[in-house]
């Protein structure tokens, strides 16, 4: 098992798969885009492989999400998901994106066993994607939400983040949209993971304000929280149910006590947190010739050290150096 020194055992593995991305969110970009990884400090699709096949046969991994960056840029994603769901045990198998070009992958991408997606939409008007990403694709997203569904990539899962002053008056109109379409919606806290590093506290619209916004204009009541186990979202039924949204507070309301995620970049290095200022390198252990134990021996070693908590409200804090899109979701 990948088990911490507080107890908490690593089951959820996030992949990344690229730093590339076709989008220039301000939230995590600048709009010039950044300095990405040269080739050869990529992990190759059979180096991925290897890895998560180690993740799921030696150390528990039971989930596996591939993010980015954006993954759908990565040419080998369609031939590592089947790899990915070719392993035994199967993990169940996600994918976080952007959704630009999922409408024309959605359906290779469930032939070859994914399970579900994850697609990031922060708004329904088209002048404020364009502000906000610094591309006019809002029509992409959409396509590609509706060809996820069609492909039964299901549930689709919609993830939000809330600027104030720029989308923070269209929490309602989006959770309108993905119920009429069944989609689950999750809104999250804005976290200080932005390349710019101008994320400010005082700007970020918190989950108190979001459950704010959407309760004048729904009946919003606490799904089971023994469901929640170690998910990030808080979960809520909306008008009695079935249909949910869910509000991840990573800052105000933050679950590090029941985290069970693992991240691997893609370049090969380990990271216990979004926020960690430390990584363990497993890549240039493999390519050195380390067999498959010493590896997985490498990453119970990196889980252990993991930290109580993100550590946000610490006056020392420091915003890792790495931005989300070198990370990983």
């Amino acid at each position: 098992m990948l088990q911490d020194s507080f107890g908490r055992v690593a089951t959820d593995l996030r992949v990344s798969l690229t730093d590339r991305c076709n989008l220039r969110c301000s939230y995590c970009m600048p709009p010039e885009g950044l300095e990405w990884l040269p080739k050869p400090e990529l992990l190759t699709a059979d180096e991925i492989v290897r890895l998560v096949t180690i993740g799921v046969e030696r150390l528990g991994i039971t989930e596996v999400r591939y993010t980015g960056g954006e993954p759908l840029l990565r040419r080998e994603l369609v031939d590592i998901v089947t790899r990915t769901t070719a392993l035994d045990p199967v993990p169940q198998v996600s994918l976080t994106t952007n959704g630009i070009g999922l409408s024309r992958m959605a359906a290779s991408l469930a032939a070859a066993g994914l399970h579900r997606v994850n697609v990031s939409l922060d708004t329904l008007d088209r002048e404020t994607f364009k502000r906000l990403a610094h591309r006019d694709r809002l029509t992409d997203v959409l396509e590609g939400l509706e060809a996820a569904d069609a492909a039964g990539l299901r549930p689709v899962k919609v993830n939000t983040v809330l600027m104030r002053g720029i989308n923070d008056h269209e929490a309602v109109p989006l959770l309108r949209y993905c119920l009429e379409r069944g989609y689950e919606l999750r809104f999250i806290e804005q976290m200080p993971l932005d390349a710019q590093h101008g994320w400010r506290r005082e700007n970020m619209i918190t989950a108190d304000e979001i459950l704010a916004m959407l309760q004048a204009d729904f009946d919003l009541a606490d799904a089971d929280a023994a469901e929640r186990g170690s998910a990030p979202a808080e979960l809520f039924l909306v008008e009695g149910g079935p249909a949910r949204v869910g509000v991840i507070g990573s800052v105000t309301r933050p679950f590090c006590g029941a985290c069970d995620r693992v991240r691997l970049t893609a370049d090969g290095q380990i990271r216990n947190c979004l926020f960690a200022t430390d990584e363990s390198d497993l890549r240039a252990a493999m390519r050195a010739g380390a067999g498959d134990e010493e590896i997985a021996e490498r990453w119970r070693s990196a889980v252990r050290i993991k930290k109580a908590g993100h550590g946000i409200d610490d006056p020392a804090f420091l915003q890792p150096s790495r931005p989300m899109s070198a990370i990983g979701g």
